[in-house]
């Protein structure tokens, strides 16, 4: 299940993995703390780098300016 729509759009577990992002976390950290699985959580944030809405900063994901964004 693809985190942004055609439209552009956000799924709501993408949503949910953005706003958990603010503050530098890893995989398994987004997973634990939003209560989705680790494979959702991982392919969601494969997504949302290739989006340009996350940035990886070595096993952290971080929010990027383009997904603080996207939040509002």
């Amino acid at each position: 299940m693809a985190c942004i729509n055609p439209d552009g759009t956000l799924a709501p577990s993408a949503i949910q993995v953005l706003r958990e992002a603010e503050q530098p976390k890893t995989a398994a950290e987004l997973a634990q703390i939003s209560g989705l699985p680790l494979f959702r959580v991982r392919s969601s944030l494969r997504e949302l780098v290739q989006a340009g809405l996350l940035r990886e900063d070595g096993d952290h994901f971080v929010l990027t300016e383009s997904g603080r964004a996207k939040l509002e």
